[in-house]
């Protein structure tokens, strides 16, 4: 697609790899200035490589690294951005975990950090953003397809998950009339390293098959429905959860 974002500024939380990496390039493609948001001092250099492909696909590029666990630290991120290079009219937020276990063997550790990251983090960003986004930002959140399939083993994924709909309904009413648009894309299983970590063979084997091409899908398969929503020709859909997973659910 051919529209520009030049001037302005794109974070990008979780950007180190994978969807991350790949919406910040595609921003940088439409000459925005990205931050590169990365959670910890292990992956910097990850985050550096991101940074260093903005900047190869034409956009220019800022690293920050920092845990974002209180609504202070998400606040940061967004003062980081103002002063590097300001006018923030994109915000996309792909951080986040995922634990598959029976709901019998989750602990309060595994809630408390799934909810901070999968919901806590994002809504305070989303706050953020909120406040500072100009006529015709674009705030995008990153769910799971999980949200609209009946399963075990991923509850506190897809639960944690599932407060990103309600957070995306309501901001998208409340600041719609500046011209912002809020969505959830609800992307299937990624043949990603978020991923397999979670999954055996017969699991992948499984996942593979509710897709209609019997393969799982690739991070370059969402970032166009992305880069769609970010565009001007996208300013009438807003408040949505867009499901692209290859036909493994409909809703």
């Amino acid at each position: 697609m051919t529209y520009s974002l030049a001037g302005k500024t794109a974070v990008v939380t979780g950007a180190t790899r994978n969807m991350g990496r790949a919406v910040a390039v595609m921003l940088a493609g439409h000459q925005a200035n990205v931050v590169v948001h990365c959670r910890s001092k292990a992956s910097l250099a990850e985050a550096e490589e991101t940074a260093r492909l903005v900047e190869s696909a034409g956009g220019r590029a800022a690293v920050y690294q920092g845990e974002l666990t209180d609504q202070q630290s998400v606040e940061a991120v967004f003062e980081f951005a103002d002063r590097t290079f300001g006018e923030l009219g994109v915000l996309v937020n792909t951080a986040g975990k995922v634990i598959k276990k029976p709901i019998a063997q989750i602990t309060e550790q595994d809630y408390d950090d799934s909810f901070m990251i999968n919901a806590k983090v994002p809504f305070f960003a989303m706050q953020s953003a909120a406040k500072r986004m100009t006529a015709g930002g674009r705030i995008i959140n990153i769910g799971t397809t999980l949200l609209g399939a009946t399963t075990g083993l991923y509850s506190i994924y897809a639960g944690s998950k599932a407060p990103l709909e309600d957070f995306t309904r309501a901001l998208a009413k409340e600041i719609g009339a500046s011209g912002v648009t809020v969505n959830t894309i609800a992307p299937g299983p990624l043949d990603t390293s978020f991923f397999h970590p979670a999954e055996t063979k017969e699991s992948t084997d499984f996942l593979k098959h509710m897709s209609v091409t019997g393969e799982l899908g690739k991070v370059e398969q969402i970032v166009p429905t992305i880069e769609f929503l970010i565009s001007p020709e996208a300013q009438w859909v807003t408040a949505q959860t867009i499901f692209v997973n290859g036909g493994f659910v409909a809703r």
